[in-house]
This record gives C-alpha cells, sequence and structure tokens, in this order.
C-alpha cells in the first residue's frame, strides 16, 4: 500500500464491498475511473467509492479520500486495481470506482457502509 492509503480494512470488508459494485454494475449505476468519480463525489451523488491502494503517481488518487470525508461519503481502500478493474467490467486496472445507484445491492450497501464507519471509529 502507498503512503495516500489512510486506514487499511480487513480483506473480508474488500470483498464485500468488490460483490457489492459487481451487483451494482448489473443492476444499478456506478462511474469508474478517477475522474468520473471525482465528479460524482462533488456532487454528492456517490453512495461509495473504492480507491485502489497501488496507484502509482499516488497524485492521481490521494484527493479521493480527502473529498469524501468533506462530502460525509463513505470510502474503501482496495488493495490493487486489477480488482476493482474487474468487478467494474474494464480488462485493466482500475484506480477509482464509485456507486451512484446500488440497485439490488441497497441492503449489502448498507452493510459495507456500516462495516466501514464502524471499523473507522
Amino acid at each position: 500500500m502507498v503512503n495516500y492509503v489512510t486506514i487499511k480494512l480487513p480483506d473480508d470488508i474488500q470483498r464485500k464491498a468488490l460483490e457489492l459494485f459487481n451487483v451494482a454494475k448489473n443492476s444499478g449505476k456506478i462511474k469508474k475511473g478517477t475522474n468520473e468519480v471525482t465528479k460524482v463525489i462533488e456532487k454528492g451523488t456517490a453512495k461509495l467509492v473504492l480507491i485502489a491502494g497501488d496507484v502509482d503517481p499516488a497524485e492521481i488518487v490521494m484527493h479521493l479520500g480527502p473529498l469524501c470525508n468533506e462530502k460525509q461519503i463513505s470510502y474503501i481502500f482496495i488493495n490493487d486495481k486489477k480488482s476493482i478493474g474487474s468487478v467494474v467490467g474494464v480488462n485493466v486496472g482500475c484506480s477509482a470506482a464509485a456507486i451512484i445507484d446500488a440497485g439490488e445491492g441497497k441492503n449489502l450497501l448498507k452493510e459495507v457502509v456500516d462495516l466501514i464507519k464502524q471499523f473507522k471509529k
């Protein structure tokens, strides 16, 4: 993990978040890529943000955590961008992704957000 990762959550929470993004991709709405994610965070429409923990240079994503904090949007660092890329449906690594509408994953979204909040206390 690079120095911009402020908190590393357990792998089981990361897996649940990735599972949630898979559900949201198929039944709701997601955005992928740092620029798109930045836009939806600024608009306040993101429900949950994934940030890859292995982005180089770090400056590409290091603004996302503080921006999420400012907008009170939950976020989680995922170990590698390849995991995010595969779950959002691209064949390459993806530095960041956001859920706009969880679709059928609304309950799982609440569960993941609650786990993130509990762990950060």
